[in-house]
C-alpha cells in the first residue's frame, strides 16, 4: 500500500462541485493499493502516516508526528500512484489491486483512521478535484509492502 502524504495549511475535495472532506492544518494522503496489500498492510500505512513526523516542534525541527500535533487527515484513494512507470511513456496498472479489493482496503483505511484522529477523505472511484496549500512543501512517499 503506498501513501503519498503532504502537510498542508488545509486541503478539500471536490466530487461534481459537491465538497465531499475538509480539512484545516493537517495531511493530505493520497493512498494507492496495490496487488497483494491487505488488512496487515492498511494497519502498517495508517500508522507510519500518524506516525510520520513532518511537523515542527519549538525549535523549529520536524520531530512532530499529525497525532503529537493533533491535527486533521484528509485521505484520497488515487490509483495511479500503483502505477508501473519504469519502461516507455505509458503507465502500466498491472500492480494495482482490482478495484473491488482496493476499495474495501481504502474503507478500512479510512475506519481505522477515524479512531485516531480528525479524519475526512474522497470519494472512491470518483472524478476528484483536490485542492490544497501545501505547507513547506513537505511531501513524502510512504509504502508498507505485502508480507511474502
Amino acid at each position: 500500500m503506498i501513501g503519498l502524504i503532504q502537510r498542508v495549511l488545509s486541503a478539500h475535495v471536490e466530487v461534481d462541485r459537491e465538497i465531499v472532506g475538509r480539512i484545516g492544518r493537517g495531511v493530505l494522503a493520497l493512498i494507492g493499493v496495490e496487488r497483494g496489500d491487505g488488512e496487515k498492510e492498511a494497519e502498517r500505512l495508517l500508522e507510519r502516516i500518524l506516525g510520520y513526523r513532518i511537523f515542527e516542534d519549538a525549535e523549529g525541527r520536524m520531530n512532530l508526528s499529525l497525532l503529537h500535533a493533533g491535527l486533521a487527515l484528509l485521505l484520497v484513494p488515487q490509483f495511479t500512484l500503483a502505477a508501473d512507470t519504469r519502461k516507455g511513456t505509458r503507465a502500466s496498472f498491472t500492480p494495482a489491486a482490482p478495484p473491488a479489493q482496493a476499495e474495501a482496503l481504502f474503507a478500512q483505511l479510512l475506519s481505522m483512521a477515524h479512531l485516531s484522529c480528525e479524519t475526512q477523505s474522497g470519494r472512491f472511484g470518483a472524478d476528484m478535484q483536490v485542492h490544497l496549500i501545501n505547507d513547506g512543501p513537505v511531501t513524502f512517499w510512504l509504502q508498507a509492502r505485502p508480507v511474502s
